[in-house]
């Protein structure tokens, strides 16, 4: 629970709207593209960001199937990480201020040109942030009710085994 408080902190202090965590998503993002290029070029595009998704996404089915509810909490607050560096992104569509990798090519800028949205890259990046804040929270929750839901099953099973 501490690593996810501190990281929250340190995501919350942080200007550049690009944490540590995001140069493995940004690996993962750029893997996207090929990965999604036989789907034609609007999925190409997307799939830097769907990678970046989807992996977090299928570790944390991966876990579930396990019952390890320490890994599905780590992958689904890793899953909601992402979406503040993501509305960053998206936000900067107009502006292209952001540093790129690769193509240099501005992933949601030629989305948002395709669909019409270009003039609402703030909207949909602030939205998207604010998705990501609140999954992140909300899966911190979670475990901790899921650690407190545990420690009382505790309790009482050692409760019914000790003698009186």
């Amino acid at each position: 629970m501490c690593f996810y408080v501190l990281f929250l902190i340190y995501a919350a202090a942080d200007r550049t709207g690009f944490l540590f965590l995001d140069y493995a998503n940004l690996a993962i993002h750029e893997c996207g593209h090929p990965l999604f290029s036989g789907f034609g070029y609007t999925m190409m595009i997307m799939g830097g960001t769907l990678a970046e998704l989807l992996v977090p996404l299928l570790c944390a089915a991966y876990f579930f199937w396990r019952r390890e509810i320490s890994g599905v909490a780590f992958c689904g607050f890793w899953f909601f990480e992402n979406f503040p560096y993501i509305g960053t992104y998206m936000a900067d569509a107009r502006e292209q201020a952001l540093p790129l990798v690769g193509s240099g090519d501005h992933d949601w800028g030629i989305l948002f040109g395709q669909w019409g949205l270009l003039l609402q890259d703030q909207k949909i990046g602030g939205t998207t942030r604010a998705i990501g804040w609140m999954g992140m929270v909300a899966v911190l929750g979670w475990l901790a009710w899921r650690t407190y839901q545990s420690g009382r099953a505790e309790e009482s099973a050692s409760a019914l085994e000790s003698p009186r």
